[in-house]
């Protein structure tokens, strides 16, 4: 993901920061509209090159569903 993509949070309190308990969260980049997906890294297999895996709680995704209107 570029430097300059213009992401629109979905869940949190606005910090952003995962050490100040503002973690998971979802971000719609608005260039194409996929969800980004900020949390703490998921070890349990690796993915392909270019990929990573992050847990998130259901009440986040419930939580980014309820902003986007669905």
């Amino acid at each position: 993901m570029s430097g300059h993509a213009k992401l629109t949070r979905l869940t949190g309190s606005g910090s952003g920061e995962c050490g100040q308990n503002d973690c998971p969260n979802i971000y719609r980049d608005e260039a194409d509209g996929m969800l980004v997906v900020q949390g703490l890294t998921y070890r349990g297999f690796a993915p392909p090159s270019g990929e990573a895996l992050v847990k998130i709680p259901e009440r986040v995704l419930r939580e980014a569903a309820r902003a986007l209107g669905w």
